[in-house]
Order: C-alpha cells, then structure tokens, then sequence
C-alpha cells in the first residue's frame, strides 16, 4: 500500500505591517467644564499628532465610580494611555498640549516637527 504525500508548498516570508494602536482612556466626572475641555483638547491632539492610530474610552466616573480602581484614578479628567505600554497618566484638563505631547511619549512621533 502506498501512501501519497502532499506536495510542500514553500513558505513565503510575511512582512506584516502592524501599525502602533494607541488605546486612551480620559476619565471624567460627568459634563463638567474640565471634563469637556479635556476631551475637546484630547480630541484635538490625537488628530494633529496620532493620524487616525488612537481610540478613546471615556470613563464617566459619576455613572459608574467603581471603575475608577483599576486605573487607581484620584482626580478627573485624567487621561489614562493604556497602549502602547508602558502606561502613563496626565491629570488635568489636557490644556497644555506640550505637556501632554511629553507626558504621553507622543512627541517622538511627531513628524511634522
């Protein structure tokens, strides 16, 4: 009894383009003037300097306070960068955008500059 073999396909070398995803999480305390300028200031960074690799999570601490623990968040808005690791934290309301450029690594990636 003979057995037929598959023929071997060779195997290619994939070069996979995998693109840097940032993962933001701002936490805030309902629609009070700081959280809605933070999200506004995020909002607008993220467009200028991450070109569409971000995605933002708005934790609204008065619906559900508990989810405050896991980040161990003290003060709102706080702007929690959950990816690319490690994981970085800016309280405030996100106005001083060199500040936040810094603080979040973002400035090594600007382009434009």
């Amino acid at each position: 009894m003979t057995t037929a073999s598959k023929p071997k396909v060779p195997r290619k070398n994939k070069t996979v383009s995998v693109e840097k995803k940032w993962q933001l999480r701002l936490y805030v305390a309902g629609q009070s003037a700081n959280s809605m300028t933070a999200f506004d200031n995020l909002k607008k960074i993220c467009k200028e300097h991450l070109e569409g690799q971000y995605s933002i999570e708005i934790i609204d601490l008065l619906v559900n306070p508990l989810l405050a623990r896991g980040d161990q968040i003290l003060a709102v808005p706080t702007l929690v960068r959950k990816l690319p690791e490690p994981i970085k934290k800016i309280i405030g309301d996100l106005s001083n955008t060199e500040r936040v450029l810094v603080g979040l690594n973002i400035k090594l990636l600007d382009k434009k500059k």
